[in-house]
């Protein structure tokens, strides 16, 4: 159960950087609902999960799943380029992340 929500609250990272970007300062509203909501859930997720997971692998996991969603959704949406060193980067992030999960 705490793996699983250390995984959304990875996704929810991805969504409040993504949110925070598009907020444009605090000055759309929208986005910075979106940002506040999803940040305290995500927060409020990792805390949970930190509770019966190693600190340092339950960070770990999290930074990396909202690493790896974030620069790909700014790739898939064309706000960052898309270039096979990226692509090969990001999936080494993924595996790191897996070993991680593997070796816990």
């Amino acid at each position: 159960m705490a793996w699983f929500i250390l995984v959304v609250s990875g996704v929810l990272e991805a969504v409040w950087a993504t949110a925070l970007s598009a907020s444009k300062n605090f000055k759309r509203p929208m986005p910075t609902i979106v940002f506040g909501v999803s940040l305290a859930a995500s927060m409020t997720g990792l805390a949970f999960a930190m509770k019966s997971l190693p600190t340092g692998t339950a960070y770990a996991v999290w930074v990396g799943i909202g690493a790896v969603l974030t620069a790909v959704w700014a790739m898939a949406t064309g706000q960052e380029r898309v270039s096979t060193g990226r692509v090969v980067l990001l999936l080494g992030l993924v595996g790191c992340v897996v070993g991680l999960k593997a070796v816990s």
